[in-house]
């Protein structure tokens, strides 16, 4: 996938080189703005989004967007969704006191002394907003891929140069993101969202079901708390016949989270049984690759059920 991240300084323009870019290389467009309206349509508008829980939130909805589009990205801190999107360019646009104050006179028809007071007000919120969100004030220059000065180039310039590094790199060559690339970030974001409260209506599974073992009761508690809908055991897969057809071996995954199309399995045993269902796990992945499949060993286990309090020692399958 291609996903261009581009912010600036402010009174830099850089919103401006974000939409030539995105209409000179066919991506979509996604801003500030166009975030809290796709945030309102799947959460509800009235869900109030709190900073810390923000990046992933981007995260969520640029993942569900990559599946469809190439996209440029024009918002603070988008540069830190590398570490989500291996690949991406990111881009940052910078100019003196001076052009981005005559920048402010022109787009605004401030008189000089208001310009300069409004940069500043422009300025406190930007930290103040890259603080709250990000835990830093600022952006530093290792962070990003391209640093455009603006003072010696348009708008119109700079996404020309952006275009060059696109076809150069073969960013737009990468496809989409895939399904089962996005359905892993999703999980893992709206895990964290939840731990905000911020969950899509009705989603939640709050039954009694007969588990194998504790560490199974304890997931679904989590899956539960956190309004994740999900089935326990819903599904056997035949994964071995033998020379007539007949099935000889199935395996059934723990859980199945609708809303990623996921399989969950948990494997929590001793040695010589995960072995055995690591063997079913690759029959499966093999005989069914369009399934999507992951595998929580006790280590991953332990340090989930720790991450979110729900035991103080180790959980016993």
């Amino acid at each position: 996938m291609a996903l261009i991240a581009v912010s600036g300084h402010p009174g830099c323009r850089f919103e401006e080189v974000a939409r030539i870019s995105a209409q000179r290389l066919g991506f979509e467009l996604l801003t500030q703005s166009r975030i809290q309206v796709l945030a309102g349509e799947e959460f509800g508008s009235e869900t109030r989004i709190p900073d810390r829980a923000y990046p992933s939130l981007v995260t969520s909805i640029l993942a569900r967007l990559a599946t469809e589009h190439h996209l440029v990205y024009c918002a603070v801190g988008g540069e830190l969704q590398a570490r989500h999107f291996p690949g991406m360019l990111r881009v940052h646009v910078v100019a003196p006191e001076n052009v981005r104050i005559g920048n402010l006179m022109l787009d605004h028809r401030f008189e000089r002394a208001a310009a300069r007071q409004h940069l500043l007000e422009l300025e406190a919120a930007d930290r103040a907003s890259r603080k709250a969100k990000f835990g830093k004030t600022k952006a530093t220059a290792d962070l990003f891929d391209l640093v455009f000065n603006a003072e010696g180039l348009t708008s119109e310039q700079m996404a020309e140069l952006i275009q060059t590094a696109v076809t150069s790199t073969g960013l737009a060559e990468r496809g989409y993101l895939s399904g089962a690339a996005e359905q892993q970030l999703q999980f893992q974001m709206r895990f964290r969202l939840a731990r905000y409260g911020i969950v899509p209506p009705g989603n939640v599974t709050l039954r009694k079901k007969i588990f194998a073992n504790q560490s199974e009761e304890m997931f679904a508690n989590l899956l539960d708390f956190y309004r994740i809908a999900w089935d326990y055991e819903p599904k056997s897969f035949p994964v071995q016949y033998d020379a007539d057809g007949r099935v000889l071996e199935s395996f059934t995954p723990d859980f199945y989270l609708p809303e990623f199309d996921l399989y969950l399995e948990l494997t929590t045993m001793k040695q010589s049984l995960v072995t055995k269902k690591n063997r079913k796990v690759r029959l499966l992945r093999e005989l069914y690759p369009h399934l999507n499949i992951q595998v929580f060993y006790q280590k991953d286990f332990e340090n989930l059920i720790f991450k979110y309090g729900l035991s103080e020692r180790p959980v016993q399958a």
